[in-house]
């Protein structure tokens, strides 16, 4: 979109309206083309080590059943019971993705088809992102933002490759495709020499001389997938960005912790730190959570040392935390000080996904005490937590649930 003189009044009130679900929906204590990427290198993932308490396969499968049935209607439509029955372009994608990582084609093929009927951005005909939220406004029910999340997006093309292969649907693999070419477009921006993902619109996280950025949503092994299917762009470059950004950007930390957001000026390439009155803050939090995920998934499914090197060195202030007080609480400033009293389930879910990796006695205390007593009938501490519950699923899921041949084209 062509910057306006009434773009950056658009574009703080695009970015209040995006932060306003990316930050309330964390609560759960209740260009050009490049030549073509060289072949993603094929690796052994890494094995959980025995040290852990098996992860059992019916409590995988019991969560699912029941997030299926409460979360997700019968059209397809995934609901989050916490902010107002609303749903999100993220909640959608985290269902495809873990449907296809159980090997659910028929929830997969429900939920895909209702995000393709209503989310599709009116304003935006020729884009096939989604929009990022809808819900009732008035006695209706509709898009209420047509900004898109990328995260989501992500995700949600992440899941179509994976589908495509594990199931034989060259139409999953077809839509993936030009969904690359429109995330490319409108969310990957040029700095220099380096390529970033923004976390939506231009307009929105875009301002002079900046870029506001979200660290838990790069994900190495999804652009390394998207380079498979896509050559016409250079996906690996963000493989590069996500880990220098990762690694860069904690220097805004004292305890040297992921943040929620950051912000890069463009002119210097120095990493700031978002606080006082903005709409989006540097602190480690709901988002940030992810980011030992995703990590852990790059570390596990494509065996990327830079993966284990970063959750191996980052991870010690929550290491320690644990082993002198035997909790975590859900919120760290940059100053390294608690800004919540609470711990949060979902913080726990991805912790263990990296901790299983490097330093299973660890992950394996966090399952015993903190995950799976809060586990009852199929639900992670109720069966509103809508977060929590797809961070844990995913955080718990071992590597061997999807066939290492999906990884590969």
């Amino acid at each position: 979109m062509m910057r306006s003189k009434f773009a950056r009044p658009l574009a703080m009130t695009l970015l209040i309206l995006l932060a306003s679900w990316m930050s309330g929906c964390r609560n759960d204590t209740s260009s050009q083309a490049q030549s073509p990427p060289s072949p993603t290198p094929t690796r052994t993932p890494i094995a959980a080590a025995p040290a852990l308490t098996p992860i059992a396969p019916a409590l995988l499968k019991q969560s699912w059943a029941a997030y299926r049935q409460r979360f997700i209607q019968a059209d397809g439509r995934v609901i989050d019971w916490e902010a107002d029955a609303r749903t999100t372009s993220e909640g959608q994608a985290y269902a495809m993705l873990r449907s296809v990582i159980i090997d659910d084609p028929k929830t997969f093929e429900l939920t895909l088809t209702w995000a393709e009927k209503n989310l599709r951005r009116s304003d935006s005909p020729a884009d096939t992102l989604w929009a990022w939220k809808w819900g009732r406004y008035g006695q209706k029910w509709g898009i209420l933002d047509h900004n898109f999340a990328s995260d989501a997006d992500v995700d949600a093309i992440t899941a179509l490759i994976l589908a495509s292969r594990r199931w034989n649907r060259s139409d999953y693999l077809q839509l993936a495709q030009i969904k690359l070419r429109d995330l490319w477009t409108l969310a990957i921006v040029p700095v220099g020499s380096q390529r970033y993902l923004l976390p939506g619109p231009r307009e929105a996280f875009q301002p002079p001389t900046k870029l506001h950025l979200n660290p838990s949503y790069f994900s190495p092994v999804a652009f390394r997938l998207f380079a498979q299917v896509d050559r016409a762009h250079d996906w690996l470059s963000l493989v590069n960005s996500s880990y220098d950004v990762l690694e860069a950007s904690v220097s805004l930390s004292t305890l040297k912790l992921p943040s929620d957001w950051v912000a890069l000026d463009t002119e210097t390439k120095q990493f700031q730190p978002l606080l006082g009155t903005e709409p989006v803050y540097s602190r480690y939090g709901f988002d940030a959570y992810r980011v030992w995920w995703r990590i852990a998934l790059d570390a596990e499914w494509y065996g990327e040392p830079r993966a284990k090197r970063y959750l191996q060195t980052h991870l010690k202030p929550l290491q320690q935390l644990w082993r002198s007080q035997q909790k975590i609480p859900a919120q760290i400033d940059l100053r390294g000080i608690p800004t919540a009293t609470y711990e949060a389930t979902s913080q726990y879910g991805a912790l263990y996904a990296a901790l299983r990796l490097i330093d299973p006695p660890t992950g394996d205390a966090l399952y015993r005490k903190k995950i799976l007593p809060r586990y009852r009938k199929g639900f992670w501490d109720n069966n509103s937590a809508y977060y929590t519950q797809n961070l844990v699923w995913f955080g718990l899921a071992p590597s061997t649930m999807l066939p290492p041949k999906l990884l590969q084209p």
